[in-house]
């Protein structure tokens, strides 16, 4: 889902999950300005259908709702950046942030950024297509994913970790495809809107761990929400 290279390790990722739920917070908080009821609102209803998946607490969720919708006082305005360059060993990637505080950000990206090479807007994204991607696991033995993927109206699908299918939608598609997955046999794991590299780099052992430790130290920055590196799997 565009961040398999993340650490499997279990400390890791417990140590992690404070940041995980601030990042699921904030972009709650970014759907529920169009709209505080998920029904109405596909965004939220994909966001709130991961912070559950994160075992985010309930009253930490619909406090976000309330304040990215403007229903509490202490509302808060996020503004989404979209930063394009290189890790390092030319790999391509793409950080998604959400911040209150551009400046910030800013500075915190040129500085990750110094192992790598920050390009300019467009100048990787070329090299990635904009898709919806959803994750998703046979209910039973018999779910076929090439059917479920026509009958749903995925684009695409390819295998996914442990037994799981990753269905490739077009963008608005995404939260329509979402839906009609569990009709035809499969548990959706995670639905998200990304970028997915057609011409992914392959490395040796030594030049992918300096790879991947640039990216899980942009990924550990408060304001980043998404890394899309063009990396092989």
């Amino acid at each position: 889902m565009g961040a398999q290279w993340k650490t499997k390790n279990k400390e890791v990722a417990a140590n992690a999950k404070g940041r995980i739920f601030t990042k699921l917070s904030r972009e709650i908080m970014v759907a529920a300005r169009a709209g505080a009821d998920p029904d109405m609102n596909p965004r939220l209803r994909l966001a709130v259908e991961q912070a559950k998946k994160a075992s985010m607490p309930k009253d930490t969720v619909e406090r976000a709702i309330k304040k990215g919708a403007g229903l509490l006082d202490a509302g808060v305005s996020f503004e989404k950046l979209t930063y394009e360059g290189f890790a390092p060993h030319k790999v391509p990637v793409i950080v998604e942030c959400l911040t209150d505080n551009v400046n910030r950000t800013v500075t915190n990206i040129r500085i990750l950024f110094r192992k790598g090479q920050l390009g300019n807007s467009g100048s990787v994204a070329w090299d990635f297509d904009y898709l919806g991607m959803i994750e998703a696991s046979p209910a039973s033995a018999g779910a076929d994913a090439e059917s479920a993927a026509i009958e749903a109206g995925a684009r695409d699908l390819e295998p996914g970790e442990n037994g799981a299918t990753l269905f490739l939608t077009e963008p608005t598609d995404l939260d329509a495809v979402s839906r009609a997955l569990p009709k035809h046999g499969f548990v959706v794991q995670s639905a998200q809107l990304g970028y997915r590299p057609k011409n992914p780099v392959t490395l040796g052992d030594a030049e992918r761990a300096e790879v991947e430790a640039f990216l899980e130290a942009v990924d550990a920055d408060d304001d980043v929400q998404k890394v899309f590196p063009g990396l092989a799997g």
